[in-house]
């Protein structure tokens, strides 16, 4: 009878283990699962906060990387700018040195000409000068008789401009 004694339920006992069954289980929970389950919020409000960092992080390489690209292309364009303007300003430049070079040429192909023609009545002058002193003394020689200055003069002067439309 030994055998039955073993698998009998004593009832006092039966009672006392589920009692004690429910204590470890109301410890347990109080104890143990409270704390490891506000641990596990903890870790899954740090692990969202970290991404939602990340993602934060990522949006303001992103917006910082879209505002670079914006004024590496504005500093482009404004480099092209003012290599076309500095282009323009140069054959501005250019035209505006050619055309005084140009004003400049004239100027001294005017004074050029304007001495030549100087020159040339001065060679003139002297050419009817000469001439006329010459066509003097020929007359002086040829008349063999005394002119007098007033007529020497004029007749000097009609010499000169007959010369001077022959020429």
């Amino acid at each position: 009878m030994g055998t039955q004694d073993l698998v009998t339920i004593i009832p006092w006992t039966f009672i006392a283990q589920i009692l004690n069954l429910f204590i470890q289980m109301y410890l347990i929970k109080r104890f143990l699962f409270k704390p490891v389950n506000e641990i596990l919020a903890k870790r899954q409000a740090l692990t969202d906060k970290e991404i939602r960092d990340a993602r934060e992080a990522k949006e303001d390489a992103d917006k910082i990387k879209a505002e670079y690209e914006g004024h590496m292309s504005s500093a482009r364009a404004e480099a092209q700018q003012i290599i076309s303007d500095a282009k323009k300003n140069a054959e501005i430049e250019a035209d505006r040195m050619i055309k005084e070079a140009e004003t400049e040429a004239h100027g001294i192909k005017s004074r050029a000409e304007a001495d030549i023609e100087q020159e040339k009545k001065k060679a003139i002058n002297e050419a009817k000068d000469q001439i006329g002193g010459l066509a003097m003394d020929i007359a002086g020689k040829v008349v063999e008789k005394e002119i007098r200055e007033e007529d020497h003069r004029k007749l000097i002067d009609e010499f000169i401009n007959s010369v001077g439309e022959a020429s």
